[in-house]
């Protein structure tokens, strides 16, 4: 609690000096939109080969059926999320397109 109105105090100081009370933070290195659009295409291409491989380990009769069902949910489950990622974009896109100048 002391530290809250040390730092209200401070703000309220710095504000009264002419500053703005907040002090910018350096911006932190974070992952950015082309990262992020990469990262989900690569985790659904690897969803897909995975469902391959546990499906090539069923007809060799290593590997159960729920698994092979289990592989291909995820793999369905991870194209259709970059599906609606896509689509999201070219939404986006769309609406700057209608902006006017």
């Amino acid at each position: 609690m002391t530290a809250n109105i040390t730092s209200a105090i401070g703000a309220y100081t710095n504000a009264a000096r002419g500053g703005a009370g907040i002090e910018p933070r350096p911006q932190e290195a974070g992952q950015s939109f082309s990262d992020l659009v990469q990262s989900a295409a690569e985790s659904a291409l690897q969803s897909g080969v995975r469902a391959e491989a546990v499906t090539l380990e069923a007809i060799d009769g290593s590997a159960e059926v729920s698994e092979v069902v289990t592989a291909i949910a995820d793999a369905e489950i991870a194209l259709q999320t970059v599906v609606a990622m896509r689509d999201q974009v070219v939404a986006a896109y769309q609406e700057i397109l209608r902006m006017p100048i």
